[in-house]
C-alpha cells in the first residue's frame, strides 16, 4: 500500500510538472556549456567523479574479467517488478553480489545476494570461475569502500575551507576542484592525510555490504523511453532515487562497456547537444523546472560516488549509449542499526521469527502448541511477523530465488529454515483463531 501510494504520488507530480512544460523542454548542461562546472559545484556537488586513468590497473582487470565470467554463466536476470499494478519485466538484467544474508528490494521485487567470500561462511559455488569472479567483486568493494571514504574527508575539509576563506568574485572562474579535470573528481590520496579518528568514523559509515550489477545491451531493446522534461535522448534507466538505503548512505557506482558499435546520424542528432556515442548519468533537482539539469559523460572504468544526501531530493538516470554497458553499483551498510531498518537481512527476520515463537508452548503430554501469552500486542506482532515471511521472503524466493543455484546453493538451507518457522507461526495463528472461537462461544 505503502508503494502503491508512493507511485502515485510520484505520478500526480509527474503529470503536474509535464502540463507546466507543455511542449517545451527544460534546459541541461553538459562539459560542452559554459557554467557547466560551477552548476555541477553548486547544485550537484555531492557526486564525485574518479576518472579510469586514475584506478590502479590491477582493479580494473579484475573486476572487468568478473564482469564477463558472469556473463558467459548467464547470471543475469531479468526481474518481474509491479509498477503502478501491473507486471512488467525490467530491460536490464541484473545479480546481486554481498554479504550472506543479505537481500535487495526494488519495485516490489526482492533481490537475494550471491554471497561473496566472507570468513566465518562456508559457500558453495557452482563452479570455480564464478568463486574468483564473486572474490574480484568484493576486493573492488573493499576499494571503493576506502576511496569513499577518502571522498568524504575531502570534501569535509574542502567545505571548512570554504566557510574560513572569503569567496571568489571572478565570475569568469569556473570551479576547480581539488585537481584540474572536468569536475569534482578525487584525487589520489594518501590515507597518511586523513586523521585516524577521522578516517574511523568514515570507515564505520562507508561500509558497503552488496553490489547490484546491471547488464544490458540498448540495440536489443528497442523500446527504450525517451527522456521526459530535458530533451536528453534514450533513457537505459529511467529517473529514480536508489530505494531502501538508509539516510545519508554512499552510493559507489563502476562503469564498463564491453563492445563499441556505430551511432546512427539520426540518433547523434535527436540527443539535443548530448554525445550518445557515450553513456551519461543525469542528475536533476526533483520536481523542480528552475533547476538546470546536468549529463556527466561516463567513460569506461570510471567510477562516481553520490555522498551524503544527495538521494534526498535528487533524482538521477542512465542515459544510452549504443554498446553493452554493465554498471556496478555498491550500496551501503555502516551500522548494524542500518540492516535492521531495511529489514533486508536475514539476521533481521530470523530475529523476527524467534521473537515471536517464543510465545508458544508445547504440551509434553499432548504435544500440541499453546500460547504463554494472550497479550494483544504479541498477537499483532504474531500476525504481522507470519505475514512478512510468507510475503516479503517466502514467496519472492520460491518465485525467482531459486535462479541463483547457477551460481551458489547458498540460500537452500537458512530458506528451509526459515519456513519451518513459517510453519510454526502457522499452528500459532491457528492456536489464536481456535482461542477467539472459544472466547466468541463462551
Amino acid at each position: 500500500k505503502k508503494s502503491t501510494s508512493r507511485y502515485t504520488q510520484r505520478s500526480l507530480k509527474k503529470r503536474k510538472l509535464l502540463d507546466e512544460l507543455g511542449e517545451s523542454q527544460l534546459p541541461y548542461l553538459t562539459p560542452e556549456d559554459d557554467g557547466f562546472h560551477q552548476l555541477w559545484k553548486t547544485k550537484y556537488s555531492k557526486l564525485i567523479l574518479k576518472n579510469a586513468e586514475m584506478i590502479p590497473k590491477e582493479v580494473h582487470k579484475g573486476v572487468q574479467e568478473a564482469f564477463l565470467t558472469l556473463r558467459k554463466h548467464a547470471c543475469f536476470f531479468q526481474d518481474l517488478v509491479r509498477i503502478k499494478g501491473k507486471d512488467f519485466f525490467t530491460p536490464v538484467s541484473r545479480i546481486l553480489i554481498g554479504n550472506p544474508g543479505c537481500t535487495y528490494k526494488y519495485l516490489n521485487t526482492r533481490l537475494f545476494t550471491v554471497p561473496w567470500p566472507v570468513e566465518g561462511y562456508e559457500i558453495n559455488y557452482s563452479h570455480p570461475e564464478i568463486s574468483k569472479a564473486c572474490k574480484a567483486l568484493i576486493k573492488l568493494n573493499d576499494y571503493l569502500h576506502g576511496e569513499t571514504v577518502l571522498a568524504l574527508r575531502e570534501q569535509s575539509l574542502a567545505e571548512t575551507k570554504e566557510r574560513e576563506d572569503p569567496p571568489v568574485t571572478d565570475s569568469h572562474r569556473d570551479y576547480v576542484p581539488p585537481i584540474t579535470g572536468t569536475g569534482p573528481f578525487l584525487q589520489d590520496q594518501s590515507p597518511s592525510r586523513v586523521p585516524k579518528n577521522d578516517c574511523a568514523n568514515l570507515k564505520g559509515r562507508t561500509s558497503y555490504n552488496l553490489t547490484l550489477l546491471n547488464y544490458m545491451d540498448p540495440q536489443q531493446i528497442p523500446f527504450l523511453k525517451q527522456e521526459p522534461y530535458y530533451g536528453m535522448g534514450k533513457m537505459a534507466v529511467s529517473w529514480h532515487h536508489d530505494e531502501n538505503l538508509v539516510e545519508r548512505s554512499t552510493v559507489a557506482v563502476y562503469s564498463y562497456c564491453c563492445e563499441e558499435s556505430t551511432v546512427d546520424k539520426l540518433e547523434t542528432e535527436a540527443s539535443n547537444g548530448r554525445d550518445p556515442a557515450i553513456w551519461h548519468v543525469a542528475l536533476k533537482v526533483a520536481w523542480d523546472i528552475k533547476t538546470p539539469g546536468l549529463a556527466i559523460p561516463l567513460h569506461q572504468g570510471d567510477c562516481y560516488f553520490m555522498l551524503g544526501n544527495i538521494q534526498i531530493g535528487k533524482h538521477i538516470c542512465f542515459l544510452q549509449e549504443f554498446c553493452v554497458r554493465r554498471v556496478l553499483s555498491s550500496f551501503p551498510s555502516s551500522f548494524s542499526t542500518i540492516r535492521k531498518c531495511s529489514q533486508g537481512t536475514l539476521t533481521y527476520i530470523m530475529g523476527r521469527c524467534d521473537a515471536v515463537l517464543e510465545n508458544v508452548h508445547t504440551d509434553a503430554e499432548l504435544r500440541c502448541p499453546s500460547l504463554k501469552s494472550l497479550d494483544i500486542s504479541d498477537i499483532k506482532r504474531t500476525g504481522e511477523t507470519h505475514n512478512e515471511v510468507e510475503f516479503e521472503w517466502l514467496r519472492q524466493f520460491w518465485f525467482q530465488g531459486k535462479r541463483y543455484r547457477k551460481c551458489t546453493n547458498w540460500w537452500d538451507e537458512p530458506m528451509a529454515a526459515l519456513e519451518e518457522k513459517w510453519r510454526k507461526m502457522e499452528l500459532k495463528v491457528s492456536v489464536l483463531a481456535s482461542s477467539d472461537h472459544m472466547v466468541s462461544q463462551h
